[in-house]
């Protein structure tokens, strides 16, 4: 893996340039216009970087772009990638460990996710706060490499607490409709029943989702403070459950992203 990291990163670097990034960025299902807000001075699609796993589903566009957003230089992958595509872990998050080893500090993460609190409402922000993981599998799995990590990385902070905090203030400050909560991880890709929306509830979860945790795990492995952002696509605490699409999880993602984008920019911009 050591291997193919270095190699992909030399790669990226012989097409970018002098460009080095300071902040990643990790755009979830249906939240991929962030994108058009950032001065574009490089793009690469997965398919044609060395190594790279390349995204399966046909609403993530898998591209890597690179340029100026808020005055800062940042990487943003257009398209993440998900465990139920039949990815391991190790190349779920093999875009992160790269994106760090090109020169990132910070990486900031969004997704679509459905909320399991009542005071939680379909097209609501919520900043992640802590996790839980319930996914299959763990990205550090197998032999640890000192260079990108500890063998035993504490986790006791997997988001950032003061951009966590910045973000709600800056949330507040424009009037968004947005909490702090925990996001439970699952693997997909079937949405859940209603008993185990209770479950996680009752374990502690304000919403749930496909992604995101490996990514985070991975980047306090290798020191990198997180911002997550879920944006809250369908509600999992009703006795009755309305059938859900992943039209319908596109199409709220879609109405409520320029929130999203807001807080990002505005906490890029303060960095």
């Amino acid at each position: 893996m050591l291997k193919e990291i270095y190699s992909t990163t030399a790669y990226i670097k012989s097409r970018i340039g002098d460009f080095e990034p300071e902040i990643g960025i990790i755009l979830g299902t249906g939240l991929g216009a962030l994108v058009n807000e950032i001065e574009i001075q490089h793009k690469l699609m997965y398919s044609n970087i060395p190594n790279f796993p390349i995204s399966t589903l046909e609403f993530h566009s898998g591209r890597l772009i690179f340029g100026m957003l808020e005055g800062k230089k940042v990487v943003a992958m257009q398209g993440r990638l998900h465990y139920y595509e039949g990815y391991d872990m190790q190349q779920i998050t093999f875009p992160v460990r790269v994106m760090k080893m090109l020169g990132i500090t910070k990486i900031f993460v969004s997704n679509a996710s459905g909320s399991l609190n009542p005071d939680f409402k379909t097209g609501d922000l919520m900043i992640i706060e802590d996790h839980i993981n319930l996914q299959h599998d763990n990205p550090l799995r197998g032999r640890n490499f000192e260079e990108l990590g500890p063998r035993f990385p504490d986790m006791s902070q997997p988001y950032s607490r003061d951009l966590v905090q910045k973000g709600l203030d800056i949330a507040a400050k424009n009037n968004i409709r947005c909490h702090k909560g925990v996001y439970v991880s699952v693997a997909g890709p079937n949405l859940e029943t209603k008993a185990e929306y209770r479950y996680l509830r009752i374990i502690g979860g304000d919403a749930v989702g496909m992604s995101t945790v490996p990514e985070v795990i991975v980047a306090n492995h290798m020191g990198l403070p997180v911002f997550a952002i879920s944006i809250l696509t369908d509600e999992g605490f009703h006795d009755v459950l309305e059938p859900v699409s992943v039209e319908d999880i596109i199409k709220v993602a879609e109405v409520a992203e320029p929130q999203m984008t807001k807080i990002f920019k505005e906490l890029i911009a303060s960095l």
